[in-house]
């Protein structure tokens, strides 16, 4: 398994990766209304590509296949992290949050956040992340349910 940074090109199969896991793993805590809502097959693709190409993730593959990708903005803010739902609990998301750390700790970050699905919180706890608020975004109209998260990096990652 490798993580490297997102490159042109990278965003069809960056879409097929937040698509399944929404729909093939996030699917057990929302129903099908808010996965629909939340992950339409018929999302923009020029927008999808420039909102990566503005994220500019890391991204996890294996065998030169795409599998997870997940980002980190220069105050912290994880804005996207999703692993493919062909490819669950594999040890992705976790190398992925490694590298987070080692990305918060080259720029001096001192708190990580997020906004985190119900599927995703556990993962987030057992990676020192806490609930501040829970949240109740609209998408297309349909209310999801979400948490922002939070991790202090001042004691140490």
């Amino acid at each position: 398994m490798a993580i490297r940074r997102f490159r042109i090109g990278d965003e069809i199969a960056l879409f097929h990766v937040f698509y399944s896991a929404i729909h093939d793993i996030a699917s057990r805590d929302y129903t099908h209304d808010q996965i629909e809502a939340w992950a339409p097959a018929d999302l923009d693709p020029k927008l999808w590509a420039n909102h990566l190409r503005d994220l500019r993730p890391f991204v996890a593959e294996i065998d030169g296949e795409i599998v997870g990708y997940a980002d980190i903005q220069p105050n912290g803010y994880i804005d996207h992290f999703f692993v493919s739902g062909n490819h669950p609990r594999r040890g992705i998301g976790s190398l992925l949050m490694n590298r987070i750390h080692e990305k918060a700790k080259l720029l001096g970050i001192s708190e990580l956040t997020s906004h985190v699905s119900k599927t995703a919180e556990p993962f987030f706890v057992l990676h020192g992340f806490y609930v501040v608020e829970r949240g109740f975004p609209i998408r297309r109209g349909v209310t999801l349910q979400n948490a922002l998260m939070q991790k202090n990096l001042k004691c140490g990652i």
